[in-house]
Parts: C-alpha cells; structure tokens; sequence
C-alpha cells in the first residue's frame, strides 16, 4: 500500500501561506530558501523542486520516495500565476478542482470528484510514495488518509495566514510518531512524523 505523505513548509506558528495565499516563498512571502535548506532538499528529496528549479541546478536524479503529487487548486495557482502549469513534470502531477474543466497541460490529471476516493485509489496502485504539496483546503480533506508528515519549519512566525490544515469541521485528533528529525544551520527542522497505528 503506497502512503501519502504532507510534505510542507511551515511557520513556528503553523502557516504555509499568507492570508493572500501568495507563494510564500516569493519576493514578498515569509519563507527565505537558504543554501543549507536548498542542498537538503537536492539530497533528500530533489522529486519535490518544481520542473523549473531541477533544470536550473541540473538535476536529472527521479528520487526515492515520491513518484505522484496531489494538491490543491488554489496551490495549483501559485504556479499558473507564474506562467507554469506544471511544475512537476518529472511526476504522475493530480490536481483537485471544481472549478478547472480542461487542464491548462497535457500531463496534468483534473480530479473534481471526491478527494478521499481518488487517493485511496491512488494507494491501492502499484508505485512509489504520493506527496501531498498542498493546499491546506485539500491537506484538511484528505486529513484522514494522511500517512506522514513532513514539516519544513521554518524560523519565523506570520501571525496570521492559511494553516497547515483547513476545511475541517469538529477535532479529531490524530497520533504522529516522531521518526526523522534534521536541523539545519539556517535555522529551519525537517521534521518527519508517522502515523501512529489506530
């Protein structure tokens, strides 16, 4: 069974992005990209730099955990803003949406039904692991058949913004056990959590 695992970057204070939803880690968003954080994700996990930033460092390596990524619409518009609509090309690249009726790329795959269904089937086809890149709309969704997380945290607060998980009625608190633990000299933890067994 292939797990699905939350691979994002957050505040200290538990934002991904800022109230505007804009790319936090553009010229006006709150995440600064140090050369420790990027040579980590080279390292580690080079599947999750966008088509762009893997062309431009020259890095052709598939990956080991990831080969399918799922997000959000309003994540997906982060990239269309900036003139990619797909930004993983190197990877089996679903988009969740009710509102897109034709993908703006051929490789993209529209899901516009139920979020749950779609990735549990996903989970149940043969592969490697399905990183959930965001939005925090589609992470509370699929908040249930989240397998690991993996928190980018970085040293800083927002205040106020999107939170790691949103959309979601009532609490339903889930156990994580702590797995992984990387801290780097620029200041932000990769911390990786796995689902503690029900």
């Amino acid at each position: 069974m292939r797990k699905l695992t939350y691979f994002v970057a957050t505040t200290l204070d538990g934002f991904i992005a800022g109230p505007d939803g804009g790319d936090p880690t553009g010229p006006d968003g709150f995440f600064t990209v140090t050369p420790d954080y990027l040579e980590h994700l080279v390292t580690h996990y080079p599947e999750t730099l966008p088509g762009p930033a893997r062309e431009a460092l020259g890095i052709t390596a598939t990956g080991t955990r990831f080969d399918t990524v799922v997000e959000g619409r309003r994540s997906y518009q982060v990239g269309l803003d900036a003139g990619i609509a797909d930004a993983y090309p190197h990877l089996r690249h679903l988009v969740f949406s009710r509102t897109l009726t034709e993908a703006p790329a051929p490789a993209v795959e529209l899901v516009s039904g139920d979020p749950v269904a779609r990735v549990r089937e996903l989970k149940a086809e043969a592969g490697g692991g399905i990183w959930l890149v965001g939005g925090a709309e589609l992470a509370g969704a699929l908040y249930p058949e989240i397998d690991e997380l993996v928190l980018k945290v970085n040293p800083v607060t927002a205040g106020a913004g999107i939170p790691v998980f949103a959309g979601k009625d009532g609490v339903s608190p889930r156990v994580f056990t702590l797995t992984e633990h990387t801290v780097l000299a620029g200041g932000t933890v990769f911390l990786t959590y796995a689902r503690a067994a029900a």
